[in-house]
């Protein structure tokens, strides 16, 4: 068996850690903040929901439309330094978002540790780990620092670095590339549609550990079997061992 020629691979909003919930609440807050007579947080939260796994402006524009907080929005643009009302709505979301993840307890109550714990685990197993996500490396560099899980990972990948947005493949391939393996040497873990779609189009096995947030839409997208779905944390070290052992030694 050799551990080193396969990578794994780990999402880290909503796989790792519930920052997604996090996101959910800054839209929702800068939304009200924009138009509080209209719009109530939860309306903002639950819409939130439905594009989990989506990119920051596939978010922002749909939520922008939706709650009709572009003219609310333009009224802002001067005090934000920015040209758009997309723009303007996405400045006052990012303030509040980053003032939550600068909270080490925050983070710490929002850890996943049934898939931290699966990190470290296959670190001290030797093989390869890579962090794939969507976020800013800022946030994402600093979310692992609360985690404390910088020293687990041998390569970070982020939103700076591929042009296409899950469910795009580039940021899974990137992150082999980097780990120098092979795509189909890869395991993935993943809890959102967009997230799972691009690591199955990068040729990797994929497992989910849904959350509130993604468990619904991971069954009705039918893009795993459901043997590699999992709802309940106490199976994730059973299904993961499992895929790792297959890739280390293929029959």
């Amino acid at each position: 068996m050799d551990r080193r020629r396969v990578a794994t691979i780990f999402d880290l909003d909503g796989t790792l850690v519930q920052t997604e919930a996090l996101k959910a609440q800054s839209y929702a807050r800068a939304a009200v903040e924009l138009r509080s007579e209209a719009i109530a947080e939860q309306e903002v939260v639950s819409a939130y929901d439905e594009m989990v796994g989506h990119s920051r402006e596939e978010v922002a524009a749909t939520l922008l439309a939706r709650f009709s907080l572009e003219d609310a929005a333009r009224g802002r643009m001067r005090e934000l330094g920015v040209s758009t009302p997309l723009d303007a709505y996405m400045a006052l979301r990012l303030r509040i978002y980053e003032a939550m993840i600068a909270d080490e307890q925050l983070i710490r109550q929002q850890e996943y540790p049934w898939s931290t714990a699966l990190l470290r685990e296959v670190h001290r197993l030797g093989y390869p780990i890579g962090i794939a996500t969507m976020s800013h490396r800022k946030h994402a560099t600093l979310v692992l620092e609360r985690l404390g899980l910088t020293g687990e990972a041998d390569a970070l990948v982020t939103r700076e670095d591929v042009k296409l947005a899950k469910p795009s493949p580039e940021i899974y391939l990137l992150a082999a590339a980097q780990l120098g393996a092979e795509p189909r040497q890869c395991f993935v873990l993943e809890d959102s549609v967009p997230g799972i779609q691009s690591a199955n189009a990068a040729g990797m096995q994929c497992v989910a550990i849904t959350n509130d947030m993604t468990r619904a839409a991971v069954h009705a997208a039918a893009v795993l079997p459901p043997e590699r779905i999992v709802d309940d944390p106490a199976r994730l070290g059973d299904v993961v061992r499992a895929v790792l052992d297959d890739l280390a030694n293929p029959r």
